[in-house]
């Protein structure tokens, strides 16, 4: 005797399963600045010298938190977007590897600059400047964004690829 034959088969209806998943969909804000810049960010501009980086974003020396800045640029070192991975406190801001690289593969990014500043003044280049400038040029390796440069702004700038740093 098997419970088959005792209470018969049982049917069981089957109903559809539900799966949900989560679209991602990149979303692009355009931000129109009604103000005279026309020395800055001008349209197409080719970034070529670290000088030019640092009279561009030399008004970081007057911040009194720490920002952290990634330039991307298109194939002929022209500015697609700028984004503020960070803002930090008064010698420190947090980046992440995975911060910076997912706007900018969003963007189409060829290569980065990073930039940003030291409140206190002095642009010498922390230890833990260092050390993620490494890691970010590691991470663009293997993803194909190429990091160009990271400028540290103060009373002047530290470039380090004209330190050879990077």
């Amino acid at each position: 005797m098997t419970i088959d034959t005792l209470f018969g088969t049982e049917h069981v209806p089957s109903s559809p399963k539900t799966i949900k998943f989560k679209q991602i969909k990149a979303v692009y804000e355009t931000l129109i600045v009604k103000e005279e810049i026309t020395n800055y960010l001008k349209p197409g501009t080719r970034y070529t010298a670290p000088q030019q980086i640092h009279e561009t974003f030399s008004f970081l020396r007057n911040e009194t938190k720490e920002y952290f800045l990634a330039l991307h640029l298109d194939g002929k070192n022209r500015v697609v977007a700028l984004e503020i991975v960070s803002i930090g406190s008064l010698n420190q801001s947090i980046v992440h590897p995975r911060e910076v690289y997912k706007t900018a593969l969003l963007s189409s990014a060829a290569a980065i600059i990073l930039v940003h500043n030291h409140p206190t003044g002095d642009p010498t280049p922390s230890r833990e400047d260092i050390e993620i400038t490494r890691r970010l040029k590691e991470a663009g390796e293997l993803i194909g964004i190429k990091v160009l440069d990271h400028i540290i702004v103060g009373e002047r700038y530290i470039s380090f690829v004209e330190g050879g740093l990077l």
